[in-house]
């Protein structure tokens, strides 16, 4: 038997495969295990019969607490071996020490008198002890691969115990975000109350909610929660990535969409340009949530712990799931404000390449085509309006020659106008877009040789996001004027606001349809027939549509 120095370290080969730290200061007691481990097979078919059973186990031995406990700051191991009593630190406090430093499973080394340390020491949080003069290969053997065994079950316990307890603080959170869409009025509260709810909880210390400026890249704080909202006031985060400020989780998040998480602040790289104002206020970990419906991004949604590694893998995709409630709920608070604000934005664009024979025929039969109404169904938007100053056969000509419009029908005719029913599944897409993220299309227009159209929004959105947002879905549209109006210059009912409220899509859209379609026209403009079959229903789905709405709006009108 080779003598072995007390800090000599076992050298580790390509055929290691399992890290083992010996912290003991008797030389003869480390040769023992040293010996005991070297040529053993045993060991590595307990712990994969197949992939490692011709590999043997890598040994680290120190003498002295620090000594070990350094190793194990800058060195990984699967497991420790750890007498108690050593030169600079005796009895149960080595215990602590070492396991307060890692999660790494402890075996505890005592002598024959010493067994009852060894049974407190595992009720203090060794997997194990040994009695060093009874130790054999075989025991050892044993003893460290279920030391091993049991730690990765202990892990996997409490990872299924925290991802329980995070889907019910997501559960909870959720109700309580969709209470609050309920109850309150503006955007800005409902954020407030998010990060108010937030920090309920003890697993955060810090919540805000920030947007991208509209000007710059600059990220805003909008609301905030918890210990230390100056924190805020003594940083500056950008979206940039050519930014060192916009390198961190925050500006991550934003470009690209998806949750990112800084295990301890004091040693992210990414994180130094924040990291003397969070030591301060004891933030360890954070997490960005970006807060973002379809491919438009409201925000970010910033979490900080007081413990590193706060944030585990099983939590992400519930955060991400807290960031989709929050954005879905902006999107119900803008859908509901674009339906009852009285002062509104508009926006206006220019089509370059949709319905260019119709687009040619405004121009050389100086003629123009308005387009009042747009009802979207399940497979194609129907389009109604007038067309001024042209014949009807001229017209349906044009359309026949239009791609993306598959029907046209004439629903009414006067001496120099008549009106009209389009069918184009095409647009669909857009218009879905625009209505997804609380815009409306509230009219078209043909004429001098343009398309033009124009959307609508509540006073206070970002109008800058919509106009990328529009201007990404096609490559043809231009932005040309934004314009303040008041709603009720518009030709709208409250009446109409109401049986938004009040029906379900397949009722309005069939109510709808019905309506500007001719059919409570006398005479009428369109049956009952034309209309299901322009909806892909039967008549008999119409007619219940229709009679449930009809019912629907006389007990409000009148039902009083």
């Amino acid at each position: 038997m080779s003598e072995t120095e007390p800090n000599e370290t076992t050298a580790p080969d390509s055929a290691s495969f399992l890290r083992i730290l010996l912290i003991e200061d008797n030389p003869g007691d480390a040769r023992l295990i040293e010996e005991m481990l070297r040529d053993t097979a045993e060991l590595a078919r307990r712990v994969s019969a197949d992939e490692h059973e011709d590999r043997r186990p890598e040994l680290t031995h120190e003498d002295r607490l620090e000594d070990g406990l350094e190793r194990l700051r800058s060195e990984p191991a699967d497991v420790v071996l750890l007498d108690l009593n050593l030169p600079d630190s005796t009895g149960l406090e080595t215990l602590e020490r070492v396991d307060g430093e890692s999660d790494v499973p402890i075996v505890v080394l005592t002598g024959v008198r010493d067994q009852r340390i060894g049974v407190d020491a595992i009720q203090r949080g060794a997997q194990d002890f040994l009695v060093k003069d009874e130790v054999t290969s075989e025991l050892l053997v044993r003893t460290i691969y279920h030391a091993i065994e049991r730690a990765r079950q202990e892990r996997i316990r409490h990872r299924q115990r925290d991802q329980l307890e995070a889907f019910n603080r997501l559960n909870r959170i959720g109700h309580d975000v969709t209470h609050a869409v309920i109850t309150t009025e503006t955007r800005d509260e409902l954020e407030q109350r998010v990060c108010d709810r937030l920090v309920k909880s003890d697993a955060y210390r810090f919540a805000w909610i920030g947007e991208v400026n509209p000007g710059s890249d600059q990220v805003i704080p909008k609301v905030a929660a918890g210990v230390g909202e100056d924190y805020l006031e003594e940083i500056e985060v950008s979206a940039d990535a050519d930014d060192p400020t916009g390198q961190g989780p925050t500006g991550r998040a934003i470009r690209t969409g998806s949750v990112q998480i800084t295990t301890d602040v004091q040693t992210d790289p990414a994180f130094e340009p924040w990291r003397e104002q969070a030591t301060e206020r004891d933030y360890r970990s954070s997490a960005a949530v970006p807060i973002v419906h379809e491919d438009l991004v409201y925000g970010v949604l910033n979490l900080y712990s007081a413990r590193p590694r706060a944030f585990t893998e099983p939590e992400i995709p519930i955060l991400a799931r807290i960031g989709d409630v929050i954005a879905h709920a902006i999107t119900a608070i803008e859908r509901r404000d674009a339906l009852v604000s009285d002062t509104v934005v508009e926006l206006e664009f220019r089509l370059d390449e949709m319905a260019e024979p119709l687009v040619d025929l405004s121009a050389t039969e100086a003629c123009s085509i308005e387009i009042d109404q747009l009802v979207s169904g399940d497979e194609a938007l129907l389009a109604y309006g007038s067309a001024n100053d042209v014949s009807q056969e001229t017209f349906l000509e044009a359309v026949d020659r239009t791609p993306g419009i598959t029907d046209a029908r004439v629903l009414a005719a006067r001496r120099e106008t008549f009106e009209f029913e389009l069918v184009a599944p095409a647009a669909v897409s857009l218009f879905e877009t625009i209505a997804t993220h609380g815009g409306r299309v509230e009219s078209a227009t043909i004429a001098d040789g343009e398309f033009r159209f124009v959307v609508e929004l509540p006073r206070g959105r970002d109008t800058r996001q919509m106009v990328e947002l529009i201007q990404n879905e096609r490559d043809d549209i231009t932005h040309l004027a934004q314009r303040t109006t008041d709603r009720s210059d518009h030709a709208e009912s409250g009446a109409q606001s109401v049986l938004e409220d009040e029906l379900t899509e397949k009722q309005r859209v069939a109510l709808e349809t019905a309506y500007y379609a001719g059919y409570f026209d006398w005479p009428r403009g369109s049956t009952g027939e034309e209309i299901a079959d322009r909806l892909g229903i039967a008549p008999a789905t119409l007619n219940q549509h229709l009679r449930t709405a009809e019912r629907k709006f006389f007990d409000l009108v009148l039902g009083e």
